[in-house]
C-alpha cells in the first residue's frame, strides 16, 4: 500500500509502498548511540562542589570548553555537569559532519559579515585542523575522515548558484573548492537526480558523532575534568564574588560558569529569545552489499547535500551504510524540547520516498533506525557568544545544525570571554554582535509557518523568492536547521 504525503508544492501525493516497506523495521533510536561501546553514565552530584570553572552541558559545546580550559591551564579545577548522559543530545544524533565553516556556508557568511569572512574562514580552517589533532593525540576512535563535501544542484536554477559560489571561494582566496558538471558530480556518486556539484574538497570532515562526545569525555576526564551526568542545572545566581549553580541534589559553586546547553532553555533568561529548537530527524539504512556500492559508486566517500532550501544531507558511514537526513524543519508552538518530539513519522516516510528518488537503483534496501532531535537555531544561522553576571558568565548558542565543529571555536570564545581577554576571536564582528530575536508567541509560531511555506515555494518554483523571504532577507531575519 501506499501514504499520502506532500511534495514542496503542497500537493498531496502517495508514498511509494517500497519507502513504506523499508520503514518497517526500523528501530527508533538514534544510529550512533545504539552502540554497545556506549560508556556508562557517571554518577550524578550530590552535595556541594567547589571549582574555579563549571560547565554547563555535556555535549560539543560544554566538553570542548572543559578541555581546552585544562589544555590552556592544567592547574584550574573544571567541573562539568549534563541532564542526562554526554553526548546523548544533538552531539549523539546529527549526521556526522565536521564543517571548518563557523559562518554556515561561504553564502551566510558573504551576507553577514563581508568584511571578515576570509579571516573567518581562516579560523574556521585552523578550527578543524585542532579538531583532527585532538582527534589523534587523544586517541578517539571515531572514524576521523577528511573527505569533504559535495554540495548539489538537483534543480536547474541551483546550478548557476553553485558556479557563483565557487567564483565566490576563488575571488576570496580560498582553495580546495571545485565545480562539478553533471558528468563529473554522477561520476563521483551515481543519481539521475544531481545536475551539478561543488566540491569542497579539505573544509568538511566526516566522523562518528556520538564517538567524538565520548572520546572527549574520556580526555577531559584524563586531564582532571570531575564529570557528574545525570545532573541538571536548574538555576544560576550570583554568590559573593562566584556564581552558584542548582542541581536536583546539590550545588555548584564557581568563579566562572560556560553555558553550553544550546537548545535547552537558557540559564540567562534574556538569551531565550535568540534561539528557538527545531526537529531535525534522519534515516539510516541497513549496511549495503558489494553489488550495492558497486552501483553508487561513491567511492571518496564525501558527505552531500542538495541546494534546496528543505534541503537534504547524505553521507556513507565506516560500515557501509547511507545516512539520510534532513528536508523537514519541525518547530514546536512554544518551543518546547521533549522526547516525545523526537519522533515525526510523517517526515520518516517522506525522507524515505526521497531516498529512494534520489537513488532508485537501492530498491529493497531497508531503514536499520530512524531519530529526531533538537537542533538550537538562530535567525543568523550561525552562533553568537556573550557573557552576563558581570563577565563570570559565558555562552555560546545558535549553531543551527553546524556545530560538530564550530562549537570548538566557540569554546575558545567562551573561555577568552571569561579571561577578559582581547584576542583576534573576541574582535570578530561576529563574536560583539547578536542576531535578532525571534518574537514571542504566537507571533513566532505563525512567522516560522509562514517562512516554512514560503520556502517550499521558492523550491517548488525555481528558487524565486515571494515578499515575505525578499523582507526577511532586508532585514537579516532568517530561519533554518
Amino acid at each position: 500500500m501506499a501514504r499520502d504525503a506532500m511534495n514542496p508544492a503542497g500537493q498531496t501525493t502517495r508514498t511509494p509502498a517500497p519507502a513504506v516497506h523499508a520503514l518497517a523495521d526500523a528501530a527508533p533510536t538514534p544510529f550512533w548511540l545504539d552502540d554497545p561501546d556506549r560508556p556508562a553514565a557517571l554518577p550524578a552530584l550530590v552535595g556541594d562542589e567547589r571549582c574555579d570553572l563549571l560547565v554547563v552541558g555535556g555535549g560539543y559545546s560544554g566538553l570542548w570548553t572543559a578541555l581546552l580550559a585544562k589544555e590552556r591551564d592544567p592547574e584550574r579545577d573544571v567541573v562539568l555537569v549534563e541532564g542526562q548522559q554526554v553526548g546523548w543530545a544533538a552531539s549523539g544524533r546529527n549526521g556526522g559532519f565536521c564543517a571548518a565553516s563557523l559562518t554556515h556556508g561561504l553564502g551566510n557568511g558573504l551576507a553577514r559579515w563581508p568584511g571578515e569572512l576570509k579571516k573567518l574562514e581562516e579560523l574556521g580552517a585552523r578550527n578543524l585542523d585542532a579538531i583532527g589533532e585532538a582527534v589523534e593525540r587523544y586517541g578517539i576512535d571515531c572514524a576521523f575522515e577528511r573527505t569533504g563535501e559535495i554540495d548539489l544542484a538537483t534543480e536547474p536554477h541551483q546550478i548557476a548558484e553553485l558556479r557563483e559560489a565557487a567564483e565566490d571561494a576563488e575571488r576570496l582566496g580560498l582553495g580546495g573548492y571545485d565545480f562539478l558538471d553533471r558528468d563529473a558530480v554522477r561520476a563521483e556518486v551515481h543519481s539521475p537526480t544531481f545536475l551539478a556539484g561543488l566540491w569542497n574538497r579539505d573544509g568538511v570532515a566526516m566522523l562518528h558523532p556520538a564517538r567524538l562526545a565520548w572520546g572527549l569525555k574520556q580526555a577531559c576526564l584524563d586531564q582532571g575534568v570531575r564529570i557528574y551526568e545525570h545532573t541538571r542545572a536548574t538555576d544560576l545566581a550570583t554568590d559573593g564574588t562566584g556564581m552558584a549553580v542548582r542541581t536536583p541534589y546539590g550545588r555548584v559553586f564557581a568563579r566562572h560558569v560556560a553555558l553550553g546547553t544550546n537548545a535547552f532553555p537558557h540559564l540567562v533568561r534574556r538569551v531565550r529569545p535568540y534561539v528557538v529548537p527545531v526537529y531535525d530527524h534522519a534515516l539510516m539504512t541497513e549496511p549495503l552489499t558489494g553489488e550495492q556500492l558497486a552501483a553508487l559508486g561513491w567511492k571518496n566517500r564525501q558527505g552531500l547535500s542538495d541546494s534546496n532550501n528543505h534541503f537534504h544531507y547524505f553521507r556513507i558511514t565506516a560500515d557501509h551504510r547511507i545516512l539520510w537526513g534532513g528536508y523537514d524543519i519541525v518547530y514546536r508552538y512554544g518551543g518546547g524540547v521533549r522526547a516525545e518530539y523526537d519522533h515525526h513519522p510523517a517526515t520518516y516516510e517522506k525522507l524515505a520516498r526521497h531516498f529512494f528518488q534520489c537513488f532508485p537503483q537501492l530498491e529493497g534496501v531497508r531503514f536499520s533506525h530512524a531519530w529526531g532531535g533538537a537542533i538550537d537555531t538562530c535567525s543568523r544561522f550561525s552562533a553568537f557568544f556573550g557573557t552576563a553576571h558581570g563577565g563570570r558568565v559565558a555562552y555560546a548558542a545558535g549553531y543551527t545544525g553546524l556545530g560538530v565543529g564550530a562549537t570548538r571555536f566557540g569554546a575558545d570564545v567562551m573561555l577568552d570571554l571569561l579571561s577578559g581577554e582581547r584576542t583576534e576571536r573576541t574582535e570578530l564582528e561576529m563574536v560583539r554582535t547578536k542576531p535578532l530575536p525571534f518574537p514571542p508567541e504566537p507571533l513566532r509560531w505563525a512567522g516560522i509557518g509562514i517562512t516554512q511555506w514560503s520556502m517550499s515555494r521558492a523550491d517548488a518554483r525555481g528558487g524565486k523568492r515571494n515578499l515575505w523571504l525578499k523582507a526577511m532577507d532586508k532585514v537579516g531575519m532568517g530561519f533554518d536547521s
